[in-house]
């Protein structure tokens, strides 16, 4: 087996927030095929008793512990350099060490970075010769910091305005480098290809995918609402576009459901939750679970998954996860991008507080049952074992039925 070297900016386990889980199952694909070197960083200390379960099945890995407090700390001088703070916050020396030593080392001749920062540390060449360098860029990363201005007042406006100027630059230099540049949708590959234009014919996408059998309806769990009829949001909730998408739920949408609906909750199932979140329990019909040891219950008992965010890059696996439990999901058109499904047929798409409250009224007056088509939908499109497929061909591995990236 060929050594590969693979780089990704966040430990790839546990796969329970989005970027995670596409790491994780990209790391697992490129073990079946390759000897895989590799490098992550692990900005959260609870994540660090994972490292020897993933290193057991690495040819050499390297963790280092990332304080996201420092590294913001340590990103700052980047503003007078004209560089992205977000290149700036993942640059460490000890990871920038252990990737010249595992190249002069052994004989790696393909590398994969996950994300835009981890292209930083690949050179052009080894030792031994050329490295093919291949980025997974998985969303167009400077468009979210642009979306995040657009919606912000200065200076954070201006402050956020420069990161997505500076980042688009370090995206388009780096997919210039690059043999290969990788997105999560077709719609975020088109989107880079606008943004990029130079480096249009070597960019592709492969999609991500459900375990749909982990996924799947789940009608012998224990209910954890009892038996309350129940709104759920499910997401890492130290995220501000999910920490926005349930303020906005809670303020502006469920006063209104209550007066119809007054036994109707709205749970918010994540990790992490802030001050912010966390205040919003003390609302009526609202309740904050925090961590959970199983999504499952909580997507399977509720009446509807609602996915009501304003910012959204790439794949909301959030969605994804709700449509494969067989549920009807509510969501903006932001929060659908990038996925196959066709509203009002395998879910509905909702802009506005108002179309929020007419599409969930209507839900829980007559149900539509689109759950079914939303599961179907999951089984067709998002199989992690196809879709990674066209990263295969990338890679140049040989499987009968893989397929090209455009």
């Amino acid at each position: 087996m060929r050594d590969l070297l693979y780089l990704t900016h966040r430990i790839p386990f546990p796969p329970n927030k989005g970027d995670k889980i596409r790491a994780y199952h990209v790391l697992r694909y490129l073990q079946r095929h390759f000897r895989v070197h590799l490098g992550s960083f692990i900005d959260d200390a609870a994540d660090q008793v994972h490292a020897a379960h993933l290193a057991a099945d690495c040819a050499s890995s390297c963790f280092v512990r990332l304080h996201p407090r420092v590294a913001r700390l340590a990103s700052l001088p980047a503003l007078w350099r004209g560089e992205a703070l977000s290149i700036a916050y993942y640059r460490h020396p000890a990871l920038r060490d252990w990737v010249g030593g595992t190249l002069s080392r052994h004989r790696i001749d393909i590398a994969m970075a996950f994300s835009g920062p981890m292209a930083q540390y690949l050179p052009a060449r080894t030792p031994r010769g050329p490295l093919h360098r291949v980025l997974d860029l998985v969303d167009v990363d400077s468009e979210k910091w642009q979306n995040y201005a657009d919606q912000r007042r200065w200076p954070l406006a201006a402050l956020y305005r420069r990161e997505g100027r500076s980042l688009l630059e370090f995206e388009r230099a780096a997919a210039r480098a690059f043999d290969q540049v990788l997105l999560v949708s077709r719609a975020e590959a088109a989107l880079f290809r606008l943004r990029a234009p130079e480096s249009a014919h070597k960019t592709g996408y492969f999609n991500n995918g459900v375990d749909s059998s982990y996924f799947s309806p789940q009608p012998a769990c224990p209910d954890p609402y009892g038996q309350a009829r129940v709104l759920v949001f499910t997401g890492a909730m130290d995220y501000p576009p999910n920490v926005e998408a349930v303020i906005w739920m809670a303020e502006r949408v469920m006063p209104v459901l209550l007066q119809e609906f007054p036994d109707l909750q709205f749970h918010i199932v994540g990790s992490r939750p802030g001050p912010a979140v966390q205040a919003l329990a003390r609302q009526p019909g609202i309740h904050v679970s925090g961590t959970v040891p199983d999504i499952r219950p909580y997507l399977h008992h509720a009446a509807l998954a609602v996915a009501p965010l304003q910012i959204a890059r790439g794949i909301q696996n959030k969605v994804l996860e709700a449509m494969a439990m067989g549920k009807t999901v509510i969501a903006t058109p932001q929060a659908l991008e990038g996925i196959s499904a066709v509203p009002g047929r395998d879910l509905i798409s909702a802009t506005g507080a108002a179309e929020f409250i007419h599409h969930i009224g209507k839900q829980l007056r007559n149900p539509d049952g689109l759950g079914a088509e939303a599961r179907q939908r999951v089984l067709n499109d998002y199989q992690w074992g196809k879709n990674l497929q066209r990263l295969g061909v990338v890679l140049g591995v040989s499987e009968s039925q893989a397929e090209p990236a455009p």
